[in-house]
């Protein structure tokens, strides 16, 4: 079976997402009654649903969902990091409906002017409660940010950080540096995860072909090796250029050279561990 590390799900009747301009093909609701045809078609029995907009009231919809819902097995929800009593509420979603489906915490660090954000004193102070708590830290960084990114793991140790979308590397342009150089310095670190996903919103319709895709999949299977490496689908971002059935064979056809065992831990094991689904 296969899990799907990175999926989103909104309603615009409960709350906008500013992020979504005016006439894009995503300003609709997708929700888990959308999701699970297609997964369920794939051979998805798993996912991991993932925060979109920074809104305390969106983590506990999650957790709710979560709970009512066999295909969605943990939430990365959302919290401000630099609340004084950031560890108190960690606690406080974990008691909610569904608390325990909280996996994760993520932020969205692609939209602070601060390339060192992650290391803000405030900052830090809310990744160690988050160590402490025992959830990962979903890193969505642009590759600018990247460099901060490998200071922080290397300050915490005890934090599992997860790069989504391969750290966004600029596929469109077909340049490698400096995204190759931050991720592999990244990688080197023991206690960071990457997730094989996002790549065909980053290549856009012109680049989106497997022979595109593969340099950059090639560089995080080398630098964190399959035992660190899980996919994600990134449904419904991924729609515009690729059904979900799509994504998820461009990323079997990218690690079709390894073998089974490792192609199980990209597709199954590493998510089930890293996320203690």
């Amino acid at each position: 079976m296969t899990v799907d590390a990175h999926h989103h799900v909104w309603d615009l009747s409960v709350r906008d997402q500013d992020w979504i301009a005016e006439g894009d093909p995503l300003r609709r609701d997708f929700t888990l009654a959308d999701l699970e045809p297609e997964a369920r078609a794939a051979g998805v029995d798993r996912t991991v649903l993932v925060q979109t907009v920074t809104v305390a009231e969106e983590t506990p919809e999650f957790l709710e969902l979560a709970a009512g819902h066999a295909l969605v097995a943990g939430v990365v929800g959302w919290t401000d990091l630099t609340r004084p009593d950031v560890a108190d509420e960690l606690a406080r979603l974990r008691e909610l409906p569904g608390g325990r489906y909280l996996k994760g915490v993520r932020h969205q660090v692609q939209g602070e002017r601060d390339p060192r954000w992650l290391l803000r004193p405030d900052v830090r102070r809310g990744l160690a409660a988050v160590a402490d708590a025992g959830l990962v830290h979903d890193l969505v960084v642009l590759p600018a940010q990247l460099p901060a990114c490998a200071e922080a793991a290397a300050a915490l140790p005890g934090l599992t950080f997860v790069l989504d979308h391969l750290g966004k590397p600029p596929i469109a342009s077909a340049a490698l540096e400096p995204w190759a150089s931050g991720v592999r310095a990244l990688a080197a670190l023991p206690n960071t995860v990457c997730k094989l996903s996002g790549m065909v919103t980053e290549a856009g319709p012109a680049a989106r072909s497997a022979d595109n895709l593969r340099p950059y999949a090639d560089v995080v299977l080398e630098a964190f090796g399959p035992r660190r490496l899980m996919f994600g689908s990134d449904w419904p971002v991924c729609t515009p250029l690729a059904s979900y059935g799509e994504v998820l064979s461009l990323a079997r056809e990218l690690t079709a050279g390894l073998d089974e065992t490792d192609r199980r831990r990209i597709f199954e094991t590493t998510a089930a561990r890293v996320y203690d689904l």
